[in-house]
């Protein structure tokens, strides 16, 4: 299994500034693809070289890169009145809410969930479900052998929890620490990363960074891996001011964006380092580079970044609320064997599904909650 995202918009709770609505755009479309990429992946059979949309999982990546350009510039300049705890609860109010809802949702769909490729499921508890949503309300995460869905996840209500995890990690280093180095500092922090990061594509056994979401040694390493460079890339690139600007910005973001993570697998057997070297670039390189021209234009407008601006308020909930219906969707395609007709029948349906459970999450729950919590909370700080 692959999870992908974080919540990357400019915190709505923090004081006002303008968005970067082109990039609020990029990251709807990036979740939009996740949930494709999920989709397909049911039909892949555990093989990422059948994979459809094949690099779709470096959608986390490119989250994590987002989240770390926004969070420099929602708080870089606001240290002097701002505590590192003050800090904390913004951004807890800003990815909590919709995490907790994102369990409660997996656990709600738990009793659906009960397919062959889950055979420990039939055994869960009522006892064991309150459990883990209590664990996925406050970020613990659980291990291997105590997760009973069997696939090693720290957070089996809702998979892509994990990637909220790393986020939260990335907050907490910038937060006590990290904001403060210099931009040439930083930058050796992140070439330091970066060549980590080409370390586990290259050499490492797979050649992808398909993974993040156990809580064992190759998983921790994998996570941190994936979310220390596009992190503070993202800090360090809002930091020196690097813009591009280009005609029609958020088409030509969106198309590149797209083809880096549908493109076909690189290289397989022993030329699996081929694979990792194009997800190198991808990370290390295109993905900077689509957020230097999605930066370019902060007031883009027309049909078009409308749209966007619909989808990238829509991308956190739909990110962090779509993965229970894959796992009853997963479930159903491997059990009935499922043919491409009729998988795409119903794939399209849980895909609209999707998107109105999101909708309704952030109507109905999300912004209303948020809007409370900033002035029961934020308002005090």
């Amino acid at each position: 299994m692959s999870s992908d995202a974080a919540a990357t918009s400019t915190d709505a709770t923090a004081p006002a500034k303008s968005h970067y609505v082109i990039l609020d755009g990029l990251r709807g479309v990036a979740a939009l693809m996740v949930v494709l990429f999920h989709l397909f992946e049911a039909h892949a059979g555990g093989d990422p070289e059948r994979q459809i949309i094949n690099h779709g999982y470096l959608a986390v990546d490119f989250f994590f890169l987002l989240s770390g350009f926004v969070v420099a510039y929602a708080y870089d300049d606001r240290w002097g009145g701002m505590s590192v705890w003050q800090f904390y609860k913004r951004r807890l109010v800003r990815l909590q809410p919709m995490i907790i809802v994102g369990a409660l949702i997996g656990a709600a769909l738990l009793g659906l969930q009960h397919w062959s490729l889950f055979p420990k499921l039939a055994t869960v508890t009522a006892g064991q479900v309150l459990l883990m949503v209590l664990l996925s309300f406050v970020m613990i995460p659980m291990t291997p052998a105590a997760e009973p869905r069997g696939w090693g996840e720290i957070y089996p209500l809702n998979g892509p929890q994990w990637s909220l995890f790393y986020e939260y990690i990335a907050n907490i280093l910038y937060a006590v620490g990290l904001r403060k180095l210099s931009n040439r500092w930083l930058g050796a922090l992140v070439a330091a990363s970066a060549l980590a990061l080409i370390g586990l594509l290259v050499l490492g056994p797979r050649g992808d960074v398909i993974g993040g979401w156990a809580l064992d040694r190759s998983g921790v390493q994998i996570g941190l891996t994936r979310v220390m460079f596009p992190f503070f890339a993202g800090v360090l690139l809002m930091r020196l001011g690097k813009r591009i600007k280009v005609p029609n910005a958020f088409a030509v973001c969106s198309l590149l964006l797209v083809a880096g993570l549908s493109l076909p697998r690189f290289g397989v057997g022993e030329l699996r380092w081929v694979n990792g070297l194009y997800e190198a670039a991808c990370i290390i390189l295109l993905f900077p580079l689509i957020v230097a021209i999605g930066a370019g234009e902060k007031n883009a407008d027309g049909p078009s970044v409308r749209i966007a601006r619909f989808f990238g308020d829509l991308s956190y909930p739909l990110y962090i609320t779509h993965y229970p219906l894959i796992y009853i969707y997963t479930g159903w395609v491997v059990d009935r064997k499922v043919g491409p007709a009729q998988g795409a029948l119903v794939g399209a349906g849980v895909f609209v599904l999707a998107v109105a459970i999101a909708w309704a999450c952030l109507k109905l729950y999300d912004e209303p909650v948020r809007r409370w919590l900033a002035r029961k909370v934020l308002a005090k700080a």
